[in-house]
C-alpha cells in the first residue's frame, strides 16, 4: 500500500460525498509476503477518523523475533487486528485470532441475547462466556492450542522458529538470484518466507522478452511441479498474479528444514525441468 495514494482516494472518496470508513492494511500478504507500512497507514487513518484493521493472518508471527518485529511496526495502533497462530509458528489447524482495541465491541456486535443459553446469574465473570462474542457461538478453543504450544516451546522457542524459517528463505534467496537459469519475480530481498521466482530452462534463455517467451514460461512452473510429486521428492507452490506468468512461490515454515534441503530442492527444479 502506497500511504499518498491511500490518502488521494480517501479525499476523492469524500468529494464523491462517500464516507470512507475501513483501511485493511496486511503484514505479510499470501504471495509475496510483502508487509504495508502501518506507521504511515495508521497516521492517514487517525487523521480521517477511520477504522484501521490489519491482516497480520500470515505476517503476525513476526511479533515473536526482536529481529523482525520491525516489519509490524505501527500495528500496535490498529482498530482490530486478524492473526493466524497456526501459519507462520506452526500451531495445530484451526488456530485464529481477531483481536480488537475496545473492550467489549464484540459482545456489543454479536450478542443475542439468548437466555437459554447465556443465562445473566451464573456464580462466574459472565465475561467468560465467548459463545455470545462471536457469530458462530459455538466454535473450537482455538487458543488453547497455542497456549499449550507457549508453554512448551516458550517465546524464545516461538523466536528460534522465526527466526530459523527467514534465514532459510534469505539462503534461498541469495543461491538464486544471481543463478543461472534463474529470474526472480521483483527485485530486492523478501520481507518474509516468500521466495517468488521463475525458473528459466535453456531453450528460453537465449530468447526475446515477448509474449511467445512468457507463453512458454507460464507453462514451466506446472510441468516440473507435476514431475516432483510423480517422483514423490517435494511439493512446491506456483501460481501467476497480474501481469506476471506462472512463477515458484517457495514459502518456508518449517524449521526443521535444512541449507542441504533447499539446495536439493534448487538442484531438483534444475534436474526436471532442463529439457523444457
Amino acid at each position: 500500500m502506497i500511504p499518498s495514494d491511500l490518502e488521494r482516494r480517501i479525499l476523492e472518496a469524500k468529494q464523491k460525498g462517500f464516507v470512507p470508513f475501513l483501511v485493511s492494511a496486511t503484514a505479510g500478504t499470501t504471495v509475496y509476503g510483502a508487509f504495508d507500512p502501518l506507521l504511515a497507514v495508521a497516521d492517514i487513518c487517525k487523521k480521517y477518523k477511520i477504522w484501521m484493521h490489519v491482516d497480520a493472518a500470515w505476517g503476525g508471527g513476526l511479533l515473536m523475533s526482536r529481529k523482525h518485529k520491525w516489519k509490524l511496526s505501527g500495528v500496535e495502533r490498529a482498530n482490530s487486528v486478524t492473526w493466524n497462530p497456526h501459519k507462520m509458528m506452526g500451531v495445530p489447524l484451526q488456530c485464529s485470532a481477531l483481536l480488537v482495541r475496545e473492550e467489549g465491541l464484540m459482545q456489543n456486535c454479536n450478542q443475542m441475547h439468548a437466555s437459554y443459553l447465556f443465562q445473566q446469574d451464573k456464580h462466574y465473570d459472565l465475561s467468560y462466556d465467548t459463545g455470545d462474542k462471536a457469530l458462530q457461538c459455538g466454535r473450537h478453543v482455538d487458543v488453547f492450542k497455542l497456549w499449550l504450544m507457549w508453554r512448551a516451546k516458550g517465546t524464545t522457542g516461538f523466536e528460534a522458529h522465526v527466526d530459523k524459517c527467514l534465514e532459510l528463505a534469505e539462503y534461498l534467496y541469495n543461491i538464486i538470484k544471481n543463478r543461472e537459469g534463474y529470474e526472480m519475480v521483483f527485485d530486492g530481498k523478501p520481507q518474509h518466507t516468500n521466495v517468488c521466482f521463475w525458473y528459466i530452462p535453456p531453450s528460453l534463455r537465449t530468447l526475446e522478452d515477448n509474449e511467445e517467451r512468457m507463453s512458454r514460461l507460464s507453462k514451466v512452473a506446472p510441468v516440473i511441479k507435476a514431475r516432483m510429486m510423480e517422483y514423490g521428492t517435494t511439493m512446491v507452490s506456483y501460481q501467476p498474479l497480474g501481469d506476471k506468468v506462472n512463477f515458484f512461490r517457495m514459502v518456508i515454515s518449517n524449521p526443521a528444514a535444512t541449507h542441504q534441503d533447499i539446495d536439493f530442492l534448487i538442484e531438483e527444479i534444475e534436474r526436471l525441468g532442463q529439457d523444457l
